[in-house]
């Protein structure tokens, strides 16, 4: 079985969906058998790829929304409560508002080597949860190599224009997949689950799609 995630980094459902397809593959038993591919969305990528002065996820969210810094706070809240059900840390608080391009050409390396899934958790958990800058060639560089990754590979691949190519056929094929926003699970091109929903709703996808195969 191939599972299929189109995902963002920026994106907090991404990292909480991530832990809900874990758990429910645990009970899977089908589980070694499945591979997974994570494929490049942007959320938004008319982020600058730097700032004068590190821009919050609170004035960010406010700022696109419309909301007041009281409302993103309370939404943020909410967001950090879920994760915290599957295991994960959040802290928005010491979050950086980042254009995750570079962090996907680093993933399209990364999926070259069969450690996209590796560097996917990595990136989360350094957004997330320790507030790093992954608009940060030097921070991307750190984290590729923890993940297994040579420093000079990802600094060619951040300048690289063939993965900035594939990161854009990415989202294009997501687009004519139907993907509006992410995460997007799709399993063996047959059945999708958008969103982080419930660890059943994994569990019954993946039991629908071996019955299928």
């Amino acid at each position: 079985m191939k599972i299929e995630i189109w995902s963002d980094i920026m994106c907090p459902f991404c990292y909480i969906g991530k832990r809900h397809l874990e758990k429910a593959l645990e009970s899977f038993p089908g589980r070694d058998t499945v591979e997974i591919t994570w494929k490049s969305y942007q959320l938004d990528p008319t982020i600058p790829m730097s700032f004068e002065e590190p821009v919050g996820v609170y004035e960010y969210l406010a700022d696109r929304k419309g909301w007041s810094l009281e409302q993103s706070a309370q939404m943020h809240e909410r967001v950090v409560e879920m994760a915290a059900s599957v295991g994960l840390e959040y802290n928005f608080d010491k979050a950086v508002v980042a254009n995750s391009l570079y962090a996907h050409r680093v993933i399209q390396l990364a999926k070259e080597k069969g450690l996209d899934d590796a560097i996917e958790e990595i990136f989360f958990r350094a957004y997330f949860t320790d507030g790093k800058d992954l608009a940060s060639i030097d921070t991307l560089v750190a984290l590729g190599e923890e993940a297994g990754l040579e420093a000079s590979e990802i600094r060619a691949a951040i300048d690289s224009e063939e993965l900035a190519y594939r990161v854009s056929q990415d989202i294009q094929e997501g687009v004519n997949l139907g993907v509006r926003g992410v995460p997007f699970f799709v399993f063996d091109r047959k059945y999708g689950i958008s969103g982080a929903e419930p660890i059943q709703v994994f569990i019954d996808t993946l039991n629908q799609t071996q019955d299928a195969s």
